[in-house]
């Protein structure tokens, strides 16, 4: 099985994290995540984050830092997870992939379940 990089937005903004419920037809649907995807050939992880982020959610966003990144493999994927602080810079934001949306602060992740990888890296924020 093939690894590739995945590359996720931890959108904060007034002090509030932005999260997304993947898709129910998709593997770990239902779950909790902070959104973003698969890296193509040729992308920086930093254009691959801008264009998924663009995609699902119609929004553009600034990139601050790397948080960090979590390996992550089960019997479908093999993946490598890129964690990036983000602020929403423009648009609205519209679902075009994920089921739901919530604005958290941080006491509130215990209230959701995180698809894994992205449960881990909440120890971080």
């Amino acid at each position: 099985m093939d690894k590739f990089d995945v590359v996720a937005a931890i959108i904060i903004k007034n002090g509030k994290y932005f999260i997304a419920q993947r898709n129910r037809n998709k593997h770990m649907g239902l779950s909790w995540e902070f959104p973003g995807g698969k890296v193509e050939k040729e992308e920086t992880f930093e254009i691959a984050l801008k264009r998924e982020i663009k995609e699902e959610l119609n929004i553009e966003i600034n990139i601050k830092n790397k948080l960090g990144e979590e390996n992550y493999q089960d019997d479908k994927i093999n993946v490598k997870l890129h964690y990036f602080i983000c602020s929403h810079f423009n648009g609205e934001i519209i679902l075009s992939e994920h089921e739901d949306s919530a604005w958290i602060t941080k006491n509130e992740f215990k209230n959701y379940n995180f698809a894994e990888g992205d449960s881990d890296i909440i120890k971080l924020l």
